[in-house]
């Protein structure tokens, strides 16, 4: 059925491109709006009670208060001197570094007066930023979408020099941005229309294209390589396609399937983010592998041998066949040599520690002004100033009596004799009697202007049985303790309150916490289903248990070699790295990625080994052939991954260079020790039991044993 299906395409290869171009325009709109119903946020798990309080806390919209900002190309002194104008003190204003200044405006600041401040600063020449975490958060969030869509532009040269060395002409190396960028359309019109019915991260975008470049050039480079290998040996373009099909096909099909599955277990993760990522990334590879299946041998077809057009001569250093004679003829050294190589990194893994920062300005470059901002605000202000823990509290009956205030405030005091707190921002605390409270939220017309302002900050009119309190930490949001004290106020509240209310701590810190504990609840899972994926897909792959196995081992091994680099790099502050932990929420992905891909290389490596044994080669001979075939393109296409991940290396942003080098140390490690080396010297070490139970055709059986 596929060959016919190959043979009609390649007969009506336009029909078939045309079809393509329909599609593509028809789902175009889809694409262009697929943000339109994706969440920014989805860091914490459904139905959780953080995800409660969070959402309930964003109802509430208090007055609005002068907030901090940095002052840039503008001396202290002169912002200073503005600052009089308004009667602001020069108190207000903080040396950051020697140009830059930090304005913490007063408590008796108004709005009005800060808006006339910030416009005559602005006059001045200045450029004002907010410091607050949802603004640093939004900054963070643009300059990692921006280094996804600017390292591709910055890898393009080395990019383009590697195409047309591992593609061996300029016409080839349209083929995997074609299939590229169909897949990517095609999958963001697909997620277009899942999200309108599931909640999914807005953070998905840039996996979907970032995976579609990736896996579209891998395909596209098997398939087409087999192409022109065919047509090289005088085969006719319809035999040529439906033979490159009908085996490069049939690998890359699996290894498709085997990425689309590995993603798809970081649902396990259990909130939007994750969801996000494992339904955007699995669509990437089903709409790569549709485009594959259908559009390259179209496109194959309308090349025909103009494929050839721009053909390079490259010059052949036999590497790979000297390799492969070593490895087979020596395979206990290459083993050794593989362990030697990742064994030392492995051991390190067990140091690894992931965390997403609730103190979102560290995710900045150290000597950025507003991380230096920041770092002022809390040496002046308090280290938990910049994110307060809301206590979100829904009694069951109205605010309004003098026994619910004695309620709120006994849950105040309550909080306040927590360790690690600094202070507590409550109705209560506003200096008021609770009779004059119980008064002024029965009958809002008969209390004091500066009362209601106040009672706005921790009141909503939409609900009058909510209340919320502010806990400041004496830690900064990073810090353990800070961390700890979420946990004994989500333990202690239901003792604190009446029967039928409803409390949770909510906010920044305690979503990320969430997020940090859930994730690393889920890695043994998530990890744990990509290993499966990668037994159960190599099983049916290549029909044999033994590869299965050792696959599944060294994709294991790999892993953690490549955590151990992570803490290696990590922890001697190499390539621009910090000392501080992983960020829990792109470790996972490297993790699953590395499984994913790995599959594309291991399938197309042991189905070369077995055609060679099905055709009467002998299985030592078989392995050496294989590798001598494929040695060269698997490594060409990992070495092209290597170059679009290092370019995340430009990034300021350590969370993109962690993904970068995390993914680039993971398929060098793949496709140079692990396929040139591991699984030759291994499958030529087992020799006729390196792919039991498999065993070739009658046929072939019968010509080995007469050879």
């Amino acid at each position: 059925m596929k060959g016919t299906w190959i043979r009609f395409a390649v007969r009506h290869y336009w029909l078939v491109i045309i079809l393509w171009l329909v599609l593509i325009g028809a789902t175009l709109p889809l694409a262009v709006t697929v943000t339109k119903h994706l969440t920014t946020n989805g860091f914490e798990g459904q139905h959780t009670q953080v995800r409660w309080a969070t959402n309930t806390l964003n109802t509430i919209h208090p007055p609005p208060a002068p907030q901090p900002f940095l002052i840039e190309h503008l001396s202290r002194a002169r912002s200073e001197d503005v600052g009089q104008t308004l009667e602001i003190p020069r108190s207000a204003f903080h040396r950051v570094d020697h140009q830059d200044t930090l304005f913490l405006p007063p408590k008796t600041l108004t709005m009005s007066q800060s808006h006339q401040l910030e416009s005559r600063l602005k006059a001045q020449g200045a450029q004002i930023s907010s410091t607050g975490q949802l603004s640093i958060g939004k900054m963070v969030t643009h300059d990692a979408s921006h280094t996804l869509t600017s390292s591709g532009v910055v890898a393009m040269p080395v990019l383009a020099v590697l195409l047309l060395m591992v593609f061996g002409s300029v016409a080839a190396i349209s083929l995997p941005l074609i299939i590229a960028l169909a897949g990517s359309e095609i999958s963001l019109a697909a997620v277009s229309l899942i999200s309108r019915h599931m909640q999914l991260s807005v953070f998905l975008t840039d996996i979907v294209s970032f995976l579609a470049l990736g896996v579209g050039v891998d395909y596209a480079l098997f398939i087409s390589t087999r192409f022109r290998q065919n047509l090289d040996e005088g085969q006719p373009v319809m035999e040529a396609i439906v033979d490159a099909m009908g085996h490069a096909g049939r690998s890359v099909l699996y290894s498709g399937i085997a990425v689309a599955l590995a993603v798809a277990t970081l649902m396990f993760g259990s909130d939007a983010y994750w969801r996000g990522l494992a339904v955007g990334g699995a669509v990437a590879i089903f709409a790569v592998l549709l485009a594959t299946h259908t559009l390259l041998p179209a496109i194959m077809a309308a090349f025909n041998q103009r494929i050839h057009w721009g053909r390079i001569p490259r010059p052949d250093f036999h590497l790979w066949s000297a390799l492969s004679r070593a490895v087979t003829r020596r395979p206990i050294w290459a083993i050794l040599i593989a362990l030697v190589i990742l064994v030392p990194f492995a051991r390190l893994a067990p140091q690894i520690r992931m965390s997403t920062p609730a103190n979102l300005a560290t995710m900045l470059p150290p000597s950025n002004p507003l991380r230096l901002a920041v770092q002022k605000q809390q040496a002046v202000q308090g280290a938990g100033t910049i994110a307060p823990i809301a206590v979100v509290v829904r009694y069951p009956t109205a605010i309004g009596d003098l026994n619910s205030w004695q309620r709120v405030d006994r849950l105040t005091r309550h909080l306040e004799s927590l360790p690690d707190v600094a202070k507590v921002a409550s109705p209560t605390n506003l200096h008021v009697p609770l009779p004059e409270l119980a008064i002024a939220s029965q009958h809002p017309a008969l209390a004091p202007t500066a009362l209601k302002q106040g009672l706005k900050n921790f009141l909503t009119s939409q609900d009058p049985r909510l209340v919320v309190v502010y806990v400041t930490a004496k830690t900064g949001p990073n810090e353990p303790g800070t961390s700890t004290l979420v946990g004994r106020i989500d333990r202690h509240l239901p003792q604190w309150v009446p029967p039928g209310t409803r409390a949770a701590a909510g906010g920044l810190v305690p979503v990320l916490r969430s997020f940090n504990l859930l994730t690393q609840s889920r890695i043994p899972w998530i990890v744990a289903s990509a290993l499966m994926v990668a037994l159960v897909v190599l099983t049916v792959a290549t029909r044999s248990l033994v590869q299965a196995l050792l696959g599944v081992i060294f994709d294991g091994l790999v892993g953690l070699a490549t955590a151990g680099f992570m803490v290696f790099v990590n922890h001697h502050q190499l390539l621009g790295l910090e000392r501080q932990p992983l960020d829990s929420s792109i470790t996972p992905l490297i993790f699953v990625l590395l499984f994913g891909l790995s599959m594309d290389y291991e399938v197309i490596l042991l189905h070369r080994m077995q055609e060679r044994i099905s055709s009467g080669s002998d299985p030592r001979d078989a392995v050496r052939q294989g590798l001598a075939t494929t040695g060269a393109m698997i490594t060409g296409a990992g070495m092209i991954m290597v170059v679009v991940f290092l370019a995340l290396l430009i990034s300021p942003l350590q969370i993109m260079k962690t993904l970068g080098i995390g993914l680039s140390f993971a398929v060098l490690a793949d496709t140079w020790v692990v396929r040139s080396l591991l699984v030759p010297s291994t499958t030529a070490l087992l020799n006729r039991w390196g792919f039991w139970p498999w065993k070739p055709k009658a046929s072939a059986r019968t010509s080995l044993q007469e050879s």
